[in-house]
């Protein structure tokens, strides 16, 4: 692995966001709500602008307290814009300054921020008001206007060929993995959806290729699930380090997992193999078809904190001794994504007129359920998942 570049920066990284094409990276400060932005090229990492640096440091904030101060981020599609949002305002950043956005009112949660594809609507979530928690903002861009549409969070993640987009609506029990065209202002979930046990999951990450998607996770596990697209079927489900052994949970087991980072898994140019760092600083090279694993050691005894790629297929890494690595991983430029398996999706499915458990055509990667399906369950094996065995429990009581 070429080592392209590299700095020490002035905070650790804790998570890497790069511009889709843009030799741009953002990140966000381990210490305070604040998020720092580079560029890249000729052999240099260059810091070139902050949002939030004069904020008030974490501290002893940890869990829920400190997640409603960590803002979320969104590069536009195609310009040097970056927005950050929090549940009291959004800033949107260029190479000349930052200002204010406008257009939507403060809200008591915390607020994540989304650009269409088309870079022409801003997507906010959740929305103000009473029942803000349930809902969504559309904001045009262009004329300041603002829509409602789904509850949603955790970001919104574009399919690489174009015309559809991911979101996650988490809740304790489940979270659903809901798919909308991206062809309207607002967004409108389709039947055809993915649930996952439980909830605390990051953002989808498809391949280059478009063919995949990896699922990080949850809030009890150092989970990584991989599937396959359009079939949605589950090809890995591996655990970073030891599984949950059960509440109570020994210090020795939250201070391993607390050690993996959230941010740690990215696809490459070759859209077959996923990157995952590691505490002790190595990037694991693992092919999905053919389930093997390299191991490269890039940072030996310092934990990688944070890892995203580029535009050009290269790899940004962050440690927690606060370097930040541009590395030359593989020669392959990433193609152009097919669009036909957008399209077998799309035929295969139709909006959902609610977003209800029920009344959605579900898989968890292994089996299906059609609407009503659910409603019926009873029994579990044992080794169904919390949420189907909460579903069986709870049915015969109603």
């Amino acid at each position: 692995m070429e080592i392209l570049a590299r700095v020490h920066s002035k905070a650790t990284v804790q998570r890497l966001l790069c511009h889709p094409r843009l030799p741009l990276v953002a990140g966000w400060d381990a210490d305070r709500p604040a998020i720092r932005i580079w560029e890249y090229g000729d052999g240099q990492l260059r810091e070139c602008g902050t949002v939030g640096a004069g904020s008030a440091a974490y501290g002893d904030d940890v869990g829920y307290e400190r997640s409603k101060r960590t803002p979320s981020a969104a590069w536009h599609p195609g310009e040097a814009l970056l927005v950050v949002a929090d549940a009291e305002s959004a800033t949107g950043w260029t190479p000349s300054g930052t200002s204010p956005v406008d257009g939507f009112a403060p809200t008591e949660y915390q607020r994540e921020v989304a650009f269409s594809p088309d870079g022409r609507t801003l997507w906010l979530s959740p929305a103000d008001g009473e029942d803000g928690w349930e809902q969504s903002v559309a904001l045009d861009l262009a004329s300041g206007t603002t829509s409602i549409g789904p509850r949603w969070d955790t970001g919104v993640v574009g399919h690489p060929a174009g015309g559809l987009v991911c979101t996650l609506q988490s809740d304790q029990g489940a979270t659903l993995v809901l798919f909308s065209e991206d062809t309207e202002p607002v967004l409108r979930p389709l039947r055809r959806a993915l649930v996952l046990d439980c909830d605390g999951y990051e953002a989808p990450i498809f391949s280059s290729d478009g063919r995949h998607f990896a699922v990080r996770g949850n809030a009890y596990d150092n989970s990584l699930e991989v599937f396959e697209f359009p079939s949605l079927r589950r090809v890995l489900s591996m655990t970073l380090g030891e599984p949950s052994p059960g509440y109570p949970y020994p210090q020795e087991w939250l201070d391993e997992m607390h050690a993996w980072s959230r941010h740690n898994v990215v696809f490459g140019a070759l859209p077959g193999v996923l990157w995952i760092g590691t505490p002790e600083g190595a990037l694991v090279e693992l092919e999905i078809d053919g389930k093997r694993a390299t191991e490269h050691e890039v940072l030996p005894g310092v934990a990688v904190t944070a890892l995203a790629a580029t535009a050009a297929g290269d790899l940004v890494v962050a440690s927690n001794d606060g370097v930040l690595l541009l590395l030359s991983a593989e020669r392959t430029a990433p193609g152009e994504a097919p669009r036909a398996a957008v399209t077998e999706f799309l035929a295969a499915t139709s909006e959902a007129p609610v977003v209800d458990m029920d009344q959605l055509d579900l898989t968890d990667g292994t089996r299906t359920w059609q609407p009503g399906d659910l409603e019926v369950v009873s029994e579990d094996s044992g080794t169904d998942p919390s949420w189907l065995r909460i579903r069986a429990a709870m049915n015969p009581l109603t």
